[in-house]
């Protein structure tokens, strides 16, 4: 019993964790290098990250700095960040790329807290249906006698609360993240 509610936890805390994940990946309008996170670079034939085969730093607000240790990875780095879904160009200096973030307008945030809530909603799916497999193994348990009708009902009322505080807490991950986008 003990084990089901603990993996339906763990399964619950990955998907907090990937939300969180996705989160620091939106771009708000200011630098951050976690955009970068997805982008990678065929490295003499295996596809590596931007952060492992360069310096990725804040030069000022909302410009982000690039420069590749190995500077012949210069142009393949440009390359890989004009192909990906980021949406911004970066310029070459023939030592490092710059990626400079435009100011969001309000259309932009607007459909930016759209995406958020989205996520938000998937998470949430998620782990609802985390709490739906382990309440089906506590009555597959019940039906083969390993537990007990009050054992099934008490695992049932552990994984709801255990399912509220993680739905609580994507709820308020959302709002930070929202009131983080409209703030800018």
């Amino acid at each position: 019993m003990k084990t089901v509610i603990n993996t339906a936890k763990e399964k619950m805390q990955k998907t907090i964790s990937v939300l969180e994940k996705d989160f620091a990946a939106i771009r708000a309008g200011r630098a951050n290098p976690n955009v970068l996170d997805k982008v990678t670079v065929d490295y003499y034939g295996t596809p590596t990250p931007i952060s492992q085969m360069a310096t990725v730093s804040v030069a000022e607000a909302r410009v982000l700095s690039i420069q590749p240790w190995d500077k012949s990875q210069l142009k393949p780095i440009e390359k890989a960040i004009q192909a990906s879904d980021i949406g911004i160009n970066p310029t070459n200096d023939g030592t490092v790329l710059r990626l400079t973030f435009p100011q969001l307008t309000e259309e932009r945030r607007k459909e930016i807290v759209k995406e958020i809530k989205k996520m938000g909603e998937e998470s949430k799916v998620a782990i609802r249906s985390i709490r739906r497999d382990a309440i089906d193994k506590f009555k597959a348990m019940k039906k083969n006698s390993e537990i007990t009708e009050d054992d099934m009902k008490n695992c049932e009322e552990q994984t709801q609360k255990i399912h509220d505080t993680f739905i609580k807490n994507i709820d308020e991950l959302v709002s930070v993240k929202e009131k983080e986008i409209l703030s800018i």
